[in-house]
């Protein structure tokens, strides 16, 4: 079972992979820098947001597991 903190820190090293991908996105779709670092932010807190509540839940489910 995987600790909230390392939760948590797994969450926001794959939200910046996710941050830095989705940038790059939104600068290729719209040319702006500022637009893309924008569209960038939100998914990046949305996509955190869910994440971690992803994890949380699969946290407590036994099915699959070695024990």
């Amino acid at each position: 079972m995987d600790t909230r903190k390392r939760t948590l820190i797994k969450a926001v090293i794959w939200n910046l992979i996710g941050l830095s991908v989705m940038m790059t996105v939104g600068f290729i779709a719209t040319g702006s820098f500022a637009v893309g670092g924008a569209m960038a932010v939100v998914n990046a807190s949305i996509g955190l947001t869910t994440y971690v509540l992803y994890e949380r839940v699969w946290d407590r489910v036994q099915w699959g597991r070695n024990v």
